[in-house]
């Protein structure tokens, strides 16, 4: 199933529950817009494109639990809302493009019913969209793969990640349905583990073969010749670095993907980051990008027993800038771009407005 998606009977946001992973494959309805805020705070929902389509549908569950009389209240009401979903998390620039997205279609309606109708027609024109968007960028990025590659990547930038598919693994996805005999080295991604607990899930079920590695061994897979490649997603690329990186473009991606890209410069070793036209943000610099910090006690506690002691600062930033220099080759949908990227390959064309 999906990863994120409408229930038309219960009027609801169904989601992979991500918390319960490995150990559990399990859905979770979200039922109010603070029951869906929670998930995307909580992690029961990540990564950029799923972010997106949470987003969109975030609207469509808004207008649907809204019990205003006038549609001037109803449509303040649901704008409010929308903007608690936004804000759920700040780095990943598909949540509140997709948001806004929903927002503009329900500002040319006219009536309550016609609100909720399109609300949830863009919504799953938004998902369907992602999904089409994948598929295109794996098979983009499967050309740059040979039989017998191996891949390092970090995080989880495969199905989960989106509404089906990936991006990073899709690449992977695509290449092993081309017949491609491709591995896989997966970062553990501390302190959450994503990679270990999500990524390895989706690989292995997919059949593709997978080593999983603490994040402080990538250097040392990278010097005794282990890896091909390293293939990341992103939660959000900037075309202008601002202040501290000029005119270079910057990659918004889970903490410990500069140092992986550090090290792979280092090696020679090609550096490609993954993602659809969604998470290209044309209108934004590196200056303008808040890096999400996420609870202390995530460092401070390892899935409820004391790491640390409770008075220890803690520094837990959830993602790190690279910058475009040490980026050899950014895969979209439309196909494989060598930086510098231009403004104009990246126009909001796409956009479904139904």
């Amino acid at each position: 199933m999906r990863t994120i998606d409408w229930d038309v009977e219960k009027n609801c946001v169904v989601l992979v529950d991500q918390t319960k992973l490995p150990t559990e494959y399990t859905t979770y309805n979200a039922t109010t817009v603070t029951e869906l805020v929670d998930s995307i705070k909580m992690l029961r929902v990540r990564g950029a494109p799923a972010l997106g389509a949470a987003g969109a549908y975030g609207v469509a569950l808004a207008a649907h639990r809204n019990d205003a009389k006038t549609f001037d209240k109803f449509l303040d009401t649901v704008v409010e809302d929308a903007g608690r979903v936004a804000n759920a998390r700040p780095t990943a620039v598909n949540l509140s493009r997709e948001v806004e997205q929903v927002l503009s279609v329900l500002r040319q309606c006219t009536s309550i019913p016609e609100a909720r109708r399109r609300a949830v027609t863009v919504a799953e024109e938004i998902a369907e969209a992602d999904v089409n968007r994948n598929k295109q960028l794996g098979e983009n990025g499967a050309t740059l793969l040979e039989d017998g590659d191996t891949v390092m990547t970090h995080c989880n930038a495969g199905a989960l990640a989106t509404v089906d598919w990936g991006t990073a693994l899709g690449v992977v996805y695509a290449a092993h349905d081309q017949g491609k005999d491709i591995d896989v080295i997966a970062n553990e991604t501390r302190p959450l583990n994503q990679g270990s607990r999500i990524t390895t899930v989706e690989l292995e079920e997919n059949g593709v073969k997978t080593t999983l590695i603490p994040d402080n061994a990538s250097g040392l897979c990278m010097q005794q010749g282990m890896v091909d490649a390293v293939i990341v997603g992103a939660d959000r690329v900037v075309l202008s670095g601002g202040d501290e990186f000029g005119n270079q473009g910057v990659v918004f991606n889970k903490i410990g993907t500069y140092k992986h890209a550090v090290i792979a410069d280092r090696h020679n070793l090609p550096f490609v980051v993954a993602v659809p036209h969604s998470t290209i943000d044309i209108n934004s610099t590196a200056d303008d990008v808040e890096i999400e910090q996420r609870s202390p006690d995530e460092l401070r506690e390892i899935y409820g027993t004391q790491n640390a002691p409770a008075e220890t600062d803690v520094f837990n930033p959830a993602f790190d800038a690279t910058p475009m220099e040490l980026v050899d080759l950014v895969i979209t949908e439309t196909g494989v771009h060598e930086p510098p990227l231009e403004e104009s390959q990246f126009r909001e064309d796409e956009h479904v407005v139904a």
